[in-house]
């Protein structure tokens, strides 16, 4: 599933093409609050952790198994929840901004360290970044807090750019649809958000 092929003009391959069809399934299921969200998520995260370790972004790679152990936490949260009930979109408070803050700005630092010393990425810092921001917006997601769609709107203008510098034009593309789909999910759960106070 790994040949070339051209799509639209842009360069391809097959498993990319199934990557993103599966990842715009997950995401706009989590903007319903579906939870057969999460089965898409893993099934575009084992799908995509080969076409990113090709492309040699290892952090994308090794996030993709970590959103596999991610999904089925998330999944597990969005039909159980906390003391058996299910959770509900909810906003951050102060001390849980400044955790997320704190996680992805330590996040970057081991793991573009990580990147730079041990593997053969051209991209360790941008990777790093993006990676640890990812991990972020996976786990408020997971809690059903409505910022998570903050994190997701950055991550994905970014990684725009990073996936086109990799020619992964047909991903770029997908990370412009996220873009969209995440501005979609924000104001869905903002307004959830702002009926349940």
């Amino acid at each position: 599933m790994n040949e070339t092929l051209a799509v639209l003009g842009f360069s391809t391959t097959p498993l990319e093409l199934v990557s993103f069809a599966l990842a715009v399934t997950t995401v706009l299921l989590n903007v319903r609050q579906n939870h057969w969200a999460w089965l898409f998520s893993i099934t575009s995260s084992a799908t995509y952790a080969v076409v990113f370790f090709d492309a040699r972004l290892y952090g994308d790679s090794g996030l993709q198994l970590v959103f596999i152990a991610a999904s089925v936490w998330g999944w597990y949260q969005w039909l159980r929840g906390a003391a058996e009930t299910r959770l509900v979109v909810t906003r951050l408070g102060a001390a849980g901004w400044a955790w997320a803050v704190a996680a992805w700005g330590l996040g970057f630092l081991l793991l573009s360290w990580f990147l730079k010393n041990y593997t053969n990425t051209d991209v360790p810092h941008i990777d790093g970044f993006l990676t640890a921001g990812s991990l972020v917006g996976q786990l408020l997601l997971a809690r059903k807090k409505v910022e998570n769609w903050h994190v997701w709107i950055v991550v994905d203008v970014l990684y725009v750019g990073l996936y086109l510098y990799k020619d992964l034009h047909v991903t770029a593309v997908l990370y412009a649809v996220f873009v969209l789909l995440a501005a979609r999910g924000l104001r869905a759960w903002s307004n959830i958000a702002r009926v349940a106070q």
